[in-house]
């Protein structure tokens, strides 16, 4: 009876256990085909099996909760709250991504209204960069906090130079199935659209389409988009 009872609870967490062990591709993959409800599930599924926080759980956190706050925001607020209670705990994380992922907490906080910090979550994003130059997630990051910052703190061209520097460092096939590296080559596309260059966001395109053909959002709005012009 007690077999029995053992083995119908791993019936029952064998699910949460597969999700909380998906592989940086099927994340990816996932991010790359907008499945989002994926990412949820991974993050639920680590929320019910205690388990340190990596910054691999720290980085679909991120993407996740800026997923959601475009989508819904009120159901993005409970995963933005453990969103910064797991940046705050977090320990022995590389150089600049705890000033890069607290960046990220008070812009979700301020477009959720909880918080105004817009000129501190600017400044943790340049500090990311201070500390880890040569890492491709700070200076995409601090791109991406720059690409979207208003005037006079934004500027498309800082934030251009940033992603290109974060793709020559992504060219390292470790990189590859992480979906930090098809986000950054997407803004730079973006960046070239943003600055007249059209052509240049085409060719963009359509190279990374070539590299990730299954990037739907390249693939079925924004690459049309740009040849529509």
């Amino acid at each position: 009876m007690l077999n029995s009872k053992r083995f119908l609870l791993f019936l029952l967490l064998f699910p949460s256990l597969c999700l909380a062990q998906l592989s940086e591709r099927q994340l990816c993959d996932a991010f790359l085909t907008n499945n989002m409800p994926v990412w949820k599930q991974y993050i639920d599924s680590l929320s019910r099996n205690p388990s340190p926080v990596t910054p691999n759980r720290l980085s679909i956190e991120y993407g996740y909760s800026g997923a959601m706050m475009n989508e819904d925001k009120d159901a993005a607020r409970p995963y933005v709250k453990q969103y910064r209670t797991h940046v705050e705990a977090a320990k022995g994380l590389p150089a600049g991504h705890y000033e890069m992922y607290m960046s990220a907490v008070y812009v979700y906080e301020l477009r959720l209204h909880e918080s105004f910090h817009p000129a501190k979550s600017l400044s943790l994003a340049r500090e990311a960069v201070k500390l880890a130059p040569n890492d491709p997630l700070t200076l995409t990051y601090c791109g991406t906090a720059l690409f979207y910052a208003p005037k006079p703190f934004g500027s498309k061209s800082e934030a251009l130079e940033l992603f290109l520097k974060a793709d020559t460092l992504f060219q390292d096939p470790k990189w590859h199935d992480c979906w930090w590296r098809p986000a950054a080559l997407m803004y730079i596309a973006q960046c070239y659209d943003k600055q007249g260059d059209t052509k240049e966001a085409i060719r963009r395109c359509q190279a990374l389409l070539k590299e990730y053909p299954n990037y739907t959002f390249i693939r079925d709005e924004y690459l049309p988009q740009l040849l529509a012009k």
